[in-house]
């Protein structure tokens, strides 16, 4: 029952914000979410390694300036961001006479790409004039999969994937492709139909089948980390579903391809 409200609570807030909200409400939103999923990260390690939490959050916050900056110079500064993440972790390393470990940078480094750096391309989908429309293709990828997956797996699910994630099965597995595909091509018709969309059935089937899996490579990611530190979620930030991290642990995997992937077609 708490996750069922929580999902009705939730759902109308994310539909409001992509549907009405301007770039730069948008920009901060996701900033704030990149910020509880960071903290969450940063906790689940607090056993294991002393990441550099400062620069995470750092990193997190710089999604909320994203669309303040020209877009022609967006690749730019992220072509340069990622060394100089590098640069600044070794600094630390340095300064702290390695009280500061090479496992607290790496963890910390990862921390940063894998949240800071998939996000982010959530918001720079959003900023396109086809922003809008493009974006639910990736909340009813993931949405399908998650569902689909979790019914085909409740009724038929008897072929264990992986120990990663010991409740999740092969049909299920497969039933959320099926699903993404379905969604995918229910919101193509609406789209090619209502909003004079000139989109390929095909190339929407290929791509919605190629997010579905990365989604579900998103969530087993997600686990493995989960199962490396000990934990079962991320935080009971959201009742029923547990953090930030664990309700957007497939979407984020999915927002880089997504984005070029989307655009292509």
């Amino acid at each position: 029952m708490s996750r069922v409200i929580s999902a009705l609570i939730l759902f109308p807030l994310v539909v409001v914000l992509l549907i009405f909200g301007n770039v730069y409400v948008i920009d901060v939103a996701f900033s704030i979410v990149a910020l509880l999923a960071m903290n969450e990260y940063f906790n689940a390690f607090k056993e294991k390694a002393n990441p550099v939490k400062w620069l995470g959050y750092i990193s997190c916050l710089l999604i909320a300036i994203m669309h303040l900056i020209p877009v022609a110079k967006v690749v730019q500064i992220i072509g340069i961001g990622i060394p100089t993440v590098f640069l600044i972790l070794f600094l630390q390393v340095i300064i702290t006479n390695m009280k500061t470990t090479y496992n607290d940078i790496a963890i910390t480094f990862f921390g940063i790409c894998y949240i800071v750096g998939f996000l982010m391309f959530l918001p720079l989908l959003l900023g396109r004039a086809d922003g809008k429309i493009l974006i639910w293709y990736i909340v009813f990828f993931a949405w399908g999969t998650d569902v689909f997956a979790y019914v085909v797996g409740k009724l038929i699910g008897k072929h264990k994937f992986s120990k990663v994630s010991p409740n999740k099965s092969i049909e299920g597995c497969i039933g959320g492709i099926i699903g993404a595909v379905i969604l995918g091509l229910v919101y193509t018709i609406v789209v090619n139909n209502c909003f004079n969309g000139n989109i390929s059935y095909i190339m929407v089937s290929i791509v919605s089948a190629a997010l579905s899996i990365i989604g579900q490579v998103g969530d087993f990611a997600a686990s493995s980390i989960k199962r490396y530190t000990g934990i079962k979620d991320f935080s009971n930030l959201i009742p029923g579903h547990g953090g930030m991290l664990d309700r957007i642990d497939s979407v984020i995997f999915i927002a880089p391809f997504a984005y070029f992937l989307l655009t292509m077609i």
